[in-house]
C-alpha cells in the first residue's frame, strides 16, 4: 500500500522534473547565441523594411519636362541601390519565387482546387452538424459583424497603384525621348538582345535573366564603384578626344568648302552681270577691213609727177592744125 501511495507522488515529480528540464532546455536555447543572431537578424531585417517604406517620397528633382515624379521612383531606387541588402535580397528571392511559381505551378488550377475543397468542407461541416447537434458547425465559426474594406484603405491602395501605374509610364516616356542618354541606350541594347533570345529562350526564363540584371548590375557598381569610374572615365576620355578631332577635321573642311563656295559663287556673279551688262548696252560698229587681194603696186601704172598746169601751157603755144 505504501509503494502504491508513493507511485503518484513519484509520478508527479518525474512530471515536473521532466517539465523544468525541458524549460531549462528551451531557456538556454533561447538566450544562446544562435537564437541571439537569429533575433538581431530579424531586428535588423525589420529596420531595413522600414527605412524601405520610409524612402517612398515625391524626389525634388523634377523630369526634363518640369512634372513631379512619383515617389516609387525613389522606392525602386533605393530598392536597387542595396542600401537596404537585406530587403533587397528578400525582394530579389521573391520575384524569383514567383517567376518559378507561374511556370511550374498550374496557379489557376490550384486556386480552383482550394475554393471547391474549403466551399466542400463549410457545406458538409453546416449539413452534418444541423443534423447531429441541431446547429451548423460553419454558423458558430460565422463573425457577428462581416469583415470590409474602409474607405480610407481602399483610396489609400487606388493611390498606390495610380502612383505604380505612373511610374511606368513616365519611366517609359522618358526612356522614348532620352532623357537619360545610357539608359535609353541600355533599354535599346536589352530589347535588341532580347529581339534575338526570344526565339530560344522562353519568356520566363528572359524574365528571370532580366531580374537577375536589374538586381544585381547596381549591386556590382556600387562594390566596384571606383574601379568602374576609372575605366569609365578613361573611355570616356578617348571617346571626347576622338570627337574632338573629328570636329576640327570636319570644321577645317568646311571652312575650307564654304571659302572655295563663297569663290565660284563671285565668279559666277561677275560672269553673269557681264553678260546682263553686254546685252543692255547698244552694239558698237566695228570698221571694216578692206578685202585682201593678189595685186600688187607694180601691176598699176605710175602717176605723172609733173604739174598739170605746165602740160596745159604748152599745149597753148604750139600752133593749132587747121581744120
Amino acid at each position: 500500500m505504501a509503494d502504491s501511495a508513493n507511485e503518484p507522488a513519484a509520478n508527479g515529480s518525474s512530471v515536473e522534473s521532466l517539465k523544468g528540464n525541458a524549460q531549462a532546455a528551451y531557456n538556454q536555447i533561447a538566450s544562446g547565441p544562435v537564437a541571439q543572431n537569429v533575433k538581431d537578424q530579424s531586428a535588423k531585417t525589420s529596420a531595413e523594411f522600414s527605412n524601405l517604406a520610409n524612402s517612398r517620397q515625391t524626389p525634388s528633382q523634377p523630369a526634363a519636362t518640369g512634372q513631379p515624379l512619383t515617389h516609387y521612383h525613389s522606392f525602386f531606387s533605393e530598392l536597387l541601390s542595396w542600401n537596404n541588402p537585406r530587403a533587397s535580397a528578400i525582394a530579389y528571392v521573391t520575384v524569383v519565387s514567383l517567376i518559378f511559381v507561374a511556370r511550374y505551378l498550374d496557379v489557376v488550377r490550384y486556386a480552383f482546387k482550394l475554393t471547391w475543397m474549403t466551399l466542400g468542407i463549410t457545406v458538409l461541416a453546416e449539413g452534418a452538424g444541423k443534423a447531429i447537434l441541431g446547429n451548423g458547425l460553419t454558423t458558430q465559426l460565422r463573425p457577428r459583424k462581416y469583415y470590409t474594406v474602409p474607405r480610407e484603405t481602399l483610396d489609400s491602395l487606388i493611390g498606390d497603384v495610380h502612383e505604380l501605374i505612373n511610374f511606368f509610364v513616365i519611366e517609359s516616356q522618358r526612356i522614348l525621348f532620352a532623357e537619360n542618354v545610357a539608359a535609353s541606350a541600355v533599354a535599346a541594347i536589352g530589347s535588341f538582345l532580347s529581339y534575338y533570345l526570344v526565339k530560344v529562350v522562353p519568356y520566363w526564363g528572359l524574365a528571370l535573366i532580366a531580374t537577375t540584371l536589374l538586381f544585381f548590375v547596381p549591386l556590382i557598381y556600387t562594390t566596384n564603384q571606383e574601379l568602374i569610374d576609372q575605366q569609365l572615365k578613361q573611355v570616356s576620355d578617348v571617346v571626347n578626344s576622338q570627337t574632338e578631332q573629328l570636329r576640327q577635321v570636319a570644321s577645317r573642311h568646311t571652312s575650307q568648302a564654304t571659302e572655295i563656295t563663297k569663290q565660284y559663287m563671285g565668279d559666277y556673279t561677275a560672269k553673269a552681270q557681264q553678260m546682263l551688262r553686254g546685252r543692255s548696252a547698244s552694239p558698237e560698229l566695228k570698221p571694216k577691213t578692206a578685202p585682201q587681194t593678189n595685186l600688187k603696186d607694180s601691176d598699176f601704172p605710175q602717176a605723172p609727177k609733173e604739174d598739170f598746169k605746165s602740160k596745159e601751157s604748152e599745149g597753148e603755144d604750139e600752133p593749132l592744125i587747121a581744120a
